[in-house]
Order: structure tokens, then C-alpha cells, then sequence
């Protein structure tokens, strides 16, 4: 299957490029407000027009020529976006006059070769249009006066967009085609009479109607996969041997697909290294990474594909306190992140091993553990700790045992840490822990398997004879519940996976004991494993 054409939007600071991709993909996926440079790095999304697949890239706002380190990284992954791209579409403010800076990037795009189009944004009405003729002197012959919050004009600019690459895969198609039927004894003749139908054939895609209404203008595949899930069960299973009464009261529907892609979120509060990790687990510097705080915002996404398997990492924005976010860009940033993490099936949680767990980091731990996301510890910078030395004293032993404690704690012994990570998120007992720096790479190669396993656990399915001779050998006795809260158990059975759920059926209504309830899921993970993911117990009365 080709790749579908990649569409680059560019332009300076605050013109409206997010909210015209976000017109494009059919979803919020940039953040969108008055501040300027919000976004910083490159956002993808898919999109549909007039029977064709596109994919649009979201770029920071371009300043040539600046020399602050964000705005000098913002423009480096800009280029790549343009470079990648078929076509480019700069867009500027049609309200605001024009600039040398605008000059200069147009002269920018320009020499890259590329098909250039031009989006004179913020042309809210038909009196307005005139404002584009003020954007002749930038010299692209390609004017489209838009209104990306509105909807206006962005159909005819997706026509001439999808005119144009639809010409240029058609003409170098039958390039091709007529070399192919002359290198197989075809003669010159048929082959150029095939490139002459060939380009007399008409356009693929029907024309625009007379409202032009864009509605319904596009819808992305991303979209269109949770509309699908929202709509049908992906693999409700019930084995031969479930009671009649468990298929009735069941209504749970398993999430797993054995071809869908898993998606990662790498979560954390600011400056643990989460973009990072991004840029060491892709191979690339897909996100700006720089040692202040909240430089990611928008949740970056990056597909990897590994032995046969497909992951999608999401570099999300460093959650904080309510408290601590003072822009709107940094709440909606908040907000977007945890969205991401909800929609995700494995949560990397980063952890600054220089700073240890915060309360912050707990609070984080406990938004992916409540959502049901299957969690992976990272403790992050840990070559930042094992590499600290002998500690306060030098070259000499510590005198006493609380120094020697707290000079294990220094000279990175990992046993320790963990044992204090673990106190304070005991809530997370089942997430594996993994020491790496990925900076330098360190302990990184240990993350893809670790994936798999927890991938697999997440989506493991018992079967319900399996899980009631599993019950039998259960002793109740053992967990510590007051006599007026225990019940009598009849059966277990599993109703659903990622998260593993599952239903006890007891001889009269009542909620469980979070003791009782804590040793059956102790003993379910000691019989079965389930590592690295949540598990949901629900009680329903039997008749």
C-alpha cells in the first residue's frame, strides 16, 4: 500500500496553523489558543478528501534567523516537516500586514522545490477576501483566503492541493508504466499513447457541490477506528463452558485486536526526560528536548515498529498541579496529556532518579492505575546516581550504620531504591522497574521486551473452568475481613481483557472488603501473573 501524501503547514507564530490541522484531522489534537508559539514540535494526523487519504504535519511557529535556543528548535523541526512533505501550505494572518519575516520564509519554501500553496487566514466573510491581494508580493501563484476556525474556503484549497499531487503520482505512474511495456518488448509508440490517455483522463474526485459546505469536510482514520470501536464489541468471547447466567450478566466487551498497534504513553511531571526517552526509543530527535521545564505541550506521537509488532509512543506534556499552571497553554497541555493516557494501553511513567518519588509521581502513578493503564516503572537518570562516587566522605568509609545507608542511597544501589520506590507506590506493586538513562542510552534496549510481555499480560484471557478450579484451592480464611462483611463465593469468571476484569458471583449483594478484595487479586496474580497490568474484580448477586 503507497503512503498517502504528506501535507506541511507552515508558517510564523500565531497565523492559525493548529487550528486549520485541526480542521484537516477532524479532532482537537493541537492545542489551540492566543498565545503565541504554542506549538513547538511536529504533530501528525490523517485525513480524508474527495476519495483520497492525506497526511497533514502541524509545525511550530517559523521565525527565521532567531537565535534562542526553543524558537532555533522549533525551525529545525520544521524543516524536517517541509522536507518530508509533497506539497506545503504557508499560512499568515490576512489581518495583519506583511512582514519581512514572511518574505523570508516564503523565499525559504521556495527554494525547497516543493508545490507551495498560500492560506491567507482569518478571511471570516466574503468582504474580506480582498485582504489576500495584499500577499502577491510573497510570490506564490497559489492564493487560497481561508478561515481556518470557520471552515471557509478550506475546500477549494484542499482541491488544488489534491489536483495537484493527484497529477504528479498520475504522471510519474505512467512514467513508469510506459517503461515497464517498452523494457517488455512493447514498442515507444503504445507506450506514449498510454501516457496520452492517460493524462486526458479526468480527475478522480467528483467536483464540489454549490454550498462547498465543510461540514463534512474531513474525518481521520484515527477517528473513524474509535467511532468503529464505539459502535461494535472487538472480540466479546464467551467459552462452552460459562454458566448461562454469567453470558446474561456479562455485559463487559474485551478491547483486544491480535493486529492492532499498542499504544504507549510516556508520562511524568516536566523535566524527567520523557522527550528524551521519545527521541532514544524512535531513533530520531522527534521531540525539542531542553532543560526547561514544560517545553513539550502538545503530545507528540511516533509509531515504531519492532519484530513484527507496531507501538505508538506518545510523548505527552509534563503533568503538574493545578496550582502551578499559570498560562492556558500549560492547562490545556495538562489536560491533553491525561486525555492521551487514557487512550493509551501501557503507561511509561518516568521518574527522576536524582529527585526520587514526589508526591507529584504518585499522583501521576494513581491517574494511569484508576484509568486501568498497564504501567512500566522508568526510573530515568539513574547514571546520574550510580555514577555520584563514594559519597560525602570520599575515599572514606562511612562510620556508622545510618551513614552507610545514606551513602548506599548516593552510589546508586538499585535494590534500595526500588524498595523505597515500591513504599511509597504500593499501589503499583505489579509494575515492573526498570533503570535507565536515555540520554545515553543505558538499559533503554530492556523497554521492548518488557513491552511485549506486559502487552500480552494485558490482553491474557482465562478461561472460566480454569478460573473456578483456580477458586477452590482459594483459603478465604486467610483474608483479614469482619464476619459481617464476608460472603459466600459461587463462581469466578473473567469478563473482559485490557484491563483484565473480572466478575465474582456471591450468594447475596454486597461490596466487597477492600481486604477480601486485595487477596483475591493477590492470589489471582500469584496463579496467573497478569504483570504489569491493573485488575478490576466487580460482585454481582446471584439471582
Amino acid at each position: 500500500m503507497p503512503k498517502a501524501p504528506l501535507i506541511a503547514i507552515v508558517g510564523r507564530p500565531n497565523v492559525g496553523k493548529s487550528t486549520l490541522f485541526n480542521r484537516l484531522v477532524g479532532s482537537r489534537r493541537a492545542i489551540v489558543g492566543d498565545e503565541p508559539g504554542i506549538t513547538r514540535d511536529r504533530l501528525y494526523g490523517d485525513s480524508h478528501w474527495r476519495g483520497h487519504d492525506l497526511r497533514v504535519v502541524d509545525t511550530g511557529g517559523i521565525v527565521p534567523e532567531e537565535k534562542d535556543f526553543i524558537p532555533a528548535e522549533i525551525f529545525r523541526q520544521a524543516r524536517v516537516a517541509f522536507e518530508e512533505a509533497a506539497a506545503i501550505v504557508m499560512v499568515v494572518d490576512g489581518r495583519s500586514e506583511l512582514a519581512a519575516p514572511d518574505l523570508e520564509l516564503a523565499r525559504l519554501l521556495q527554494k525547497t522545490g516543493k508545490p507551495l500553496f498560500l492560506a491567507v487566514n482569518k478571511v471570516d466573510s466574503v468582504k474580506q477576501e480582498s485582504l489576500a491581494n495584499d500577499f502577491h508580493g510573497l510570490g506564490i501563484r497559489e492564493i487560497f483566503p481561508i478561515s481556518a476556525e470557520h471552515g471557509r474556503g478550506i475546500d477549494d484549497l484542499l482541491d488544488a492541493v489534491v489536483s495537484l499531487l493527484t497529477a504528479t503520482n498520475l504522471s510519474t505512474a505512467t512514467e513508469t508504466d510506459a517503461k515497464d511495456k517498452v523494457r517488455h518488448g512493447q514498442s515507444k509508440r503504445s507506450a506514449s499513447r498510454a501516457r496520452k490517455s492517460a493524462k486526458s483522463e479526468s480527475p478522480p474526485f467528483p467536483k464540489k457541490g454549490k454550498d462547498g459546505a465543510p461540514a463534512d469536510l474531513v474525518l481521520s482514520h484515527d477517528e473513524r477506528r474509535m467511532m468503529h470501536d464505539g459502535f461494535a464489541a472487538d472480540e466479546q468471547r464467551t467459552t462452552d463452558d460459562d454458566p448461562a447466567e454469567v453470558r446474561e450478566s456479562v455485559a463487559e466487551s474485551d478491547v483486544d485486536s491480535p493486529t492492532r498497534e499498542t499504544r504507549v504513553a510516556i508520562i511524568g511531571h516536566p523535566n524527567v526526560g520523557k522527550s528524551t526517552l521519545l527521541n532514544r526509543l524512535t531513533g530520531a530527535d522527534r521531540a525539542i528536548v531542553s532543560p526547561v521545564p514544560g517545553t513539550t505541550r502538545d503530545a507528540v506521537d511516533e509509531i515504531v515498529e519492532r519484530d513484527g509488532k507496531t507501538f505508538r509512543f506518545i510523548d505527552t506534556a509534563g503533568i503538574r498541579r493545578k496550582g502551578k499552571t499559570h498560562l492556558m497553554a500549560e492547562k490545556l497541555s495538562v489536560v491533553m496529556a491525561r486525555k492521551h493516557l487514557e487512550a493509551a494501553d501501557i503507561a511509561l511513567l518516568v521518574i527522576d532518579a536524582t529527585e526520587g518519588v514526589s508526591a507529584l509521581d504518585a499522583a501521576i502513578a494513581g491517574y494511569a492505575h484508576e484509568s486501568g493503564r498497564s504501567v512500566i516503572i522508568l526510573v530515568n537518570k539513574w547514571d546520574l546516581v550510580s555514577g555520584s562516587g563514594a559519597g560525602a566522605n570520599g575515599d572514606q568509609k562511612p562510620r556508622t550504620r545510618a551513614a552507610r545507608l545514606q551513602d548506599s542511597k548516593k552510589t546508586g544501589d538499585r535494590e534500595a531504591y526500588e524498595q523505597r520506590l515500591r513504599y511509597s507506590l504500593k499501589f503499583l506493586n505489579y509494575a515492573p522497574v526498570l533503570f535507565v538513562s536515555a540520554a545515553k542510552g543505558k538499559g533503554t534496549d530492556k523497554i521492548f521486551p518488557v513491552l511485549d510481555q506486559v502487552a500480552a499480560e494485558r490482553r491474557k484471557r482465562i478461561a472460566t473452568s480454569e478460573m473456578n478450579r483456580f477458586l477452590k484451592h482459594v483459603d478465604f480464611d486467610r483474608a483479614s475481613v469482619p464476619l459481617g462483611q464476608r460472603v459466600k463465593i459461587l463462581y469466578l469468571t473473567q469478563a473482559a481483557v485490557a484491563p483484565p476484569t473480572f466478575v465474582l458471583f456471591t450468594d447475596r449483594q454486597v461490596k466487597l472488603h477492600f481486604s477480601y478484595q486485595r487477596f483475591l487479586e493477590n492470589q489471582i496474580r500469584h496463579a496467573f501473573g497478569f504483570v504489569g497490568t491493573p485488575i478490576w474484580i466487580k460482585v454481582r448477586a446471584r439471582g
